[in-house]
């Protein structure tokens, strides 16, 4: 039976668009939506997938939107801005007083216009904070630190935080970093952390597995999906090229974004013996494509704590894979590294560290470590954040005070 307030999703991302992002934001209407009315103003157009269609199902609302590559900054931001401007007048016709917004942080500007239209309408909202801006931006070198961009976006976010009901991080390190702000305070923080999509289970390293039968190494380094403004593609092209003399060890990327567009240049350059590229892996090939490589990397720029979670983390592990986690320590994921041996944290821009952690993975007990990463990715359930939404939404409707 259905509450009285209905919950609002609101976000760019959604299916049929493949991110992962858009497969959170559809994982969570779908729950929501088995106890209450459920409506999603999206900017993904195209037919939905079966599964999330039908009663019981949430309604989606697609908003006109056009999204311009990651490189296009200005049309893009252009784009953004105009997404978020339809989606707070969506919103105003769609809210009433009781209702919920939920929403994430892609783009950036989405959540001023869902805690302004929401606080307009007497709703509550909510915030998943994937990645904080401008901090994001600061650490990718985009922005200057004490910029009046930088300063600018900082006062908004503390008025967005202040009118915000509740702020979902998904990794411990973000609490500091949120509690800088003056609107921000510690009771309207939720941590419910990603989960891996895929089944928990150690996958074997099979020699005819359709993406590593046609290299002769015996150790493959992978590389995939999006590699953003936060991501340093340089150290892993530099580690395989200090690794080059090791035939033992070959690298195996597949991704997109402006980092694997830089890798590709490097590579065009150099023409390095020990690295192949896979063009994008479709999701039906995405289990055997990670139980290709002995040992996956994801390589981030320095200052990552507190700013992104690599959400890829916990399919990595789900099919018992050690990682090399360029990162600082304090970061989610370079605790959850070290907290259960799943492998090694390289300091960021320290191309032999990573070389030494890649040799050190070759030579490791790869079965304990396995075993490990399995485990780990058990705790990383969909099946418990999905309720922890739930929990948190049923709070929201029932408690109009909350967090105020």
């Amino acid at each position: 039976m259905h509450s009285q307030g209905k919950i609002v999703v609101a976000s760019q991302h959604y299916p049929p668009d493949p991110s992962t992002t858009a497969a959170i934001m559809a994982e969570i209407a779908c729950r929501v939506a088995v106890d209450h009315e459920v409506i999603v103003l999206s900017g993904s157009p195209g037919e939905l997938p079966a599964s999330q269609t039908g009663p019981g199902k949430p309604r989606v609302i697609a908003i006109k939107n056009r999204m311009a590559g990651k490189t296009a900054l200005v049309r893009r931001g252009w784009s953004e801005l105009l997404f978020a401007a339809r989606t707070f007048f969506a919103l105003i016709r769609e809210l009433r007083a009781g209702d919920v917004v939920l929403t994430v942080t892609a783009p950036f500007m989405l959540p001023y216009a869902v805690a302004a239209a929401a606080r307009l309408r007497g709703a509550r909202s909510a915030l998943i904070m994937h990645d904080l801006f401008p901090d994001v931006l600061v650490m990718a070198e985009i922005l200057k630190p004490g910029s009046l961009v930088t300063r600018t976006m900082r006062a908004a976010n503390s008025l967005m935080f202040r009118a915000l009901n509740a702020v979902i991080t998904i990794g411990r390190d973000a609490e500091p970093p949120l509690l800088s702000y003056s609107g921000m305070t510690r009771n309207k923080i939720r941590f419910i952390p990603n989960w891996a999509t895929l089944v928990p289970a150690a996958r074997p390293l099979a020699p005819d597995n359709p993406f590593r039968k046609a290299l002769s190494a015996r150790f493959i380094v992978g590389l995939s999906g999006n590699l953003g403004f936060t991501h340093d593609p340089e150290i892993v092209f530099e580690a395989a090229r200090l690794l080059k003399n090791e035939p033992d060890i070959h690298f195996l990327l597949s991704g997109w974004g402006i980092g694997f567009e830089r890798l590709k240049q490097l590579q065009a350059e150099a023409n390095l013996p020990n690295v192949s590229f896979v063009a994008r892996v479709a999701d039906a090939e995405l289990e055997a494509f990670l139980a290709a490589a002995n040992l996956w990397i994801i390589p981030y720029r320095k200052d990552v704590a507190g700013v992104s979670v690599p959400s890829r983390f916990y399919n990595l592990l789900a099919v018992g894979r050690p990682v090399a986690l360029v990162s600082e320590p304090e970061a989610e994921a370079a605790l959850t590294v070290v907290e259960n041996g799943l492998g090694w944290v390289v300091t960021p821009g320290r191309t032999d560290q990573l070389a030494d952690a890649i040799r050190a993975a070759s030579r490791c007990d790869a079965a304990a470590m396995a075993e490990r990463a399995v485990k780990a990715a058990a705790k990383f359930d969909r099946t418990t954040a999905m309720n922890a939404y739930a929990g948190l939404i049923d709070e929201l409707l029932r408690n109009p005070d909350l967090a105020e």
